[in-house]
């Protein structure tokens, strides 16, 4: 068995959600006692989230940088950066170590080729949203159209991630909030949408919603897996 680190604590609250994801998927395919053999470093988030509303990338890239490096000399076989949208730093992380990092965007355009869907719906921080990190990665590898909220819309879904679900609050109007989203965008033609911030998926589930989901902290994790078993 493989070791994966995991880059976390951004938020803390999405990062619990990965260990056991991850550990209840390797008990299930391997039986038994078994559990996933991992490594997590668990950043402060409010640095992180003053560099991303400072647009300080370098230095955030720097601080992820030097996460996955100690994760690689504890002995970690693969990286996971356990959020979407510091994935704006992924190249910058990947090359400050030779283990391989896996994408958050690949597991999920996989998921979405499966089910035939080539126009999606985006959901996330507004980091994710407007900026092209992980659209351009969906259209230029994998050939999938992305439709995104209105500006307003936008504001409110950023919103909700940072002022509620980041502190573990779930509240039912919030969740409302995303539902008229959710169906705005299928009215634009999304054939599914991405749930691209790993802590919405702890507002909104698919049984809340007829349009497919796609939750990329299950998606991502699930990869993390299949790397650890392979």
């Amino acid at each position: 068995m493989k070791t994966i680190g995991l880059i976390g604590g951004m938020s803390w609250q999405s990062t619990m959600s990965y260990y056991q994801l991850i550990n209840t998927e390797v008990g299930e395919r391997l039986g038994g006692l078994h559990s996933a053999k991992i490594l997590l470093n668990s950043v402060d988030f409010a640095p992180i989230a003053q560099m991303q509303s400072q647009g300080e990338w370098l230095q955030a890239t720097q601080s992820l940088a030097e996460a996955a490096q100690a994760l690689q000399l504890a002995g970690a076989d693969a990286i996971v950066i356990c959020t979407n949208t510091m994935h704006k730093v992924a190249a910058g992380v990947a090359k400050a170590v030779t283990v391989p990092l896996l994408h958050i965007v690949d597991p999920t355009a996989q998921a979405l080729h499966s089910q035939g869907i080539n126009k999606v719906g985006l959901l996330g921080t507004g980091f994710t949203m407007r900026e092209a990190f992980y659209k351009q990665r969906l259209e230029d590898r994998f050939a999938i159209d992305v439709v995104t909220p209105d500006d307003k819309d936008m504001q409110l879904v950023h919103d909700i991630i940072y002022q509620e679900l980041c502190h573990g609050v779930i509240k039912t109007e919030s969740k409302q909030i995303y539902l008229d989203v959710i169906r705005k965008l299928e009215e634009q033609g999304a054939q599914g949408v991405i749930l691209g911030c790993t802590e919405i998926g702890l507002l909104v589930q698919q049984a809340d919603c007829q349009l497919p989901l796609f939750d990329t902290t299950s998606l991502h994790a699930s990869a993390a897996v299949n790397f650890i078993l392979s």
